[in-house]
């Protein structure tokens, strides 16, 4: 039974329990996957909603900025002011300066150093004020107001008459405007960091965190309020970002978290749904192809081997290990074992009566030989009776050829088959008999003979001996009278073609090439019967070569196997 096959009992088996238990698995499956699908989209949200509430705090602080502006702005001009400005900055975290501009951008007063610059009143920002909008937001003031990055938000004073009286500035450090990674209200382990609209990070509060932004991550945070993708960071760990405005177009917050993992115990319970059934589904194969191989296949191996013993003729041998099989498979130990001995004793009762027949058929071949011995002798005696040449020259050729068909009969009954002749032996005995015969008289013939082996049915054999025995009385009659010779007998088999060739060494005359009697007649009409050809030719020692062509008689070599002891398997 061969392993790689597909109709095999062991892949039926496995194959009906995986159709059975694939809808489980992919149930699981997309159990998983809706589970899978549903987790990103919550951490999506709540990433996103947490850029959002991050900016939002964001944003607060500047508008509180806006109210602490316009609640110091009528005392931020007179004596000690710079006094009390330097009291608010120190009081309020984040706030680095408080400073006091005129309408035409000079200091007043501030609570720190504030770098001169005569283009003040020029700046987008001062002009904005100056055109009548209350507050402004700007990250680029026109000079850096502190050694690190900051906002400057700025409130309209004006005067009793409520003219532009100038401005009230407050620089914020961008890091008090950065939500903490503390904030209950972000994912665990979540990082954040503050960008300008360029893309580029104002601080951040772990820069191996942060990638490089979306090439068009501005116009989409404008069209959505907020941008949520994945990305890979600085050490190649796949992590989801989000990012929202915090005022305006010139700052962004962007919040950092990681991806869930495979073995995150976020995606356990959705990762359980598939990994439970498809651990279920391969232990069931497992266990399906042990208890096939162990209860069904290997006995039916085992029957297998039992069955091949018997195609080769052991039919004695026995399952004796049928007791451990399952009922089912017992039951067909049991019909093979049946199945052999009925086989045993039909093929006994045949070979009792092939050998009744056989012994009937060599009797016959025996009576018939015998016949056409009386036949002949009878011949014989006739010959003697007569005084005409010719006639005891017809009478003996008759003679030989009833001899020769003789012969045949005798060497089917003598030999071991019945149906077949080895032809080597036929040929030396034929050729014996007839050099030896009166015909001779007493003058000395050498033969020289040749023969391939090959076992030949007697419906072939018969018209070649015939053939044969035509082909050495004609050189007894024309090359060996009164003076003997040689005879060479040739019998060749060259693949699909057989040639017996019978030649001898005498000086044969022009009418024995050319001649048309009964001879020649019968050799003709013995190669048709063979579905060959006959040729008669002068050889280069001057007699006669008659050459005989059919095609070679399919060979039949199977031999019986031996018969074995009775055994056990």
């Amino acid at each position: 039974m061969p392993g790689s096959s597909l109709s095999t009992i062991r892949v039926r088996l496995i194959a009906a329990l995986a159709v059975a238990l694939l809808p489980v698995l992919l149930l699981g499956a997309l159990q998983s996957a809706i589970g899978f699908q549903r987790e990103g989209q919550v951490l999506r949200q709540n990433l996103g909603f947490a850029a959002e509430r991050s900016a939002a705090t964001a944003r607060a602080r500047m508008e509180s900025a806006d109210v602490l502006l316009q609640t110091l702005a009528p005392g931020a001009v007179g004596y000690q002011c710079a006094q009390r400005l330097g009291d608010v900055v120190s009081r309020i975290p984040g706030y680095l300066n408080l400073v006091r501009f005129d309408r035409a951008g000079r200091v007043v007063c501030a609570a720190g150093t504030v770098p001169g610059d005569p283009q003040r009143a020029q700046r987008p920002w001062f002009s904005d004020l100056a055109g009548g909008r209350n507050f402004t937001i700007t990250r680029e003031p026109g000079l850096a107001y502190a050694n690190e990055p900051t906002l400057l938000t700025a409130a309209r004073a004006t005067g009793p008459d409520g003219a532009f009286d100038g401005a009230f500035a407050a620089v914020i450090s961008l890091s008090s405007l950065q939500p903490r990674v503390s904030d209950p209200t972000l994912p665990k382990g979540a990082e954040v960091g503050l960008v300008d609209k360029a893309g580029r990070y104002i601080t951040t509060t772990d820069p191996g965190a942060f990638p490089s932004l979306p090439a068009d991550w501005r116009a989409k945070v404008e069209a959505r309020g907020t941008l949520v993708w994945y990305g890979r960071d600085g050490k190649e760990r796949r992590r989801v970002y989000s990012a929202a405005p915090v005022i305006g177009d010139e700052v962004y917050v962007v919040l950092s978290a990681q991806s869930p993992g495979i073995l995150s115990w976020a995606r356990l319970n959705p990762l359980t749904g598939i990994v439970f059934p498809l651990l279920t589904f391969v232990l069931a194969l497992i266990a399906v192809t042990a208890m096939a191989e162990r209860v069904v296949i290997r006995w039916i191996v085992y029957l297998q081997r039992i069955a091949a013993l018997y195609a080769r003729g052991r039919l004695s041998v026995r399952p004796v290990q049928a007791e451990q099989m399952p009922p089912e498979i017992r039951e067909l130990a049991e019909t093979l074992e049946d199945m052999a001995d009925a086989i045993v004793g039909r093929d006994a009762s045949l070979r009792d009566s092939l050998a009744q027949k056989d012994a009937l058929m060599r009797e016959i071949h025996h009576r018939v030989k015998n016949n056409l011995q009386v036949i002949s002798s009878l011949l014989n005696m006739q010959q003697r009776a007569l005084s005409d040449p010719a006639a005891r020259s017809a009478m003996s050729d008759t003679r030989q050829r009833i001899t020769a068909l003789a012969l045949i009969y005798r060497a089917l009954y003598q030999g071991p088959d019945l149906k077949r002749v080895d032809l080597r032996p036929f040929l030396e005995e034929l050729t014996a008999q007839l050099i030896n015969g009166e015909l001779a008289h007493g003058q000395s013939v050498r033969t020289e003979l040749k023969v391939d082996p090959l076992v030949i049915d007697p419906d072939r054999l018969a018209p070649l001996a015939l053939f044969a025995v035509e082909a050495i009385t004609n050189a007894q009659k024309h090359a060996f009278a009164g003076r003997g010779g040689t005879l060479k007998l040739n019998f060749s088999v060259r693949g699909e073609e057989a040639e017996l060739e019978i030649s001898d060494d005498g000086e044969a005359e022009e009418s024995a090439l050319v001649s048309s009697g009964v001879g020649r007649t019968l050799m003709t009409a013995f190669a048709r019967q063979l579905r060959g050809r006959a040729e008669i030719t002068r050889n280069a020692a001057g007699g006669v070569t008659a050459k005989l062509i059919f095609p070679t008689p399919a060979i039949d070599r199977a031999e019986p196997e031996p018969r074995g002891n009775r055994a056990a398997a």
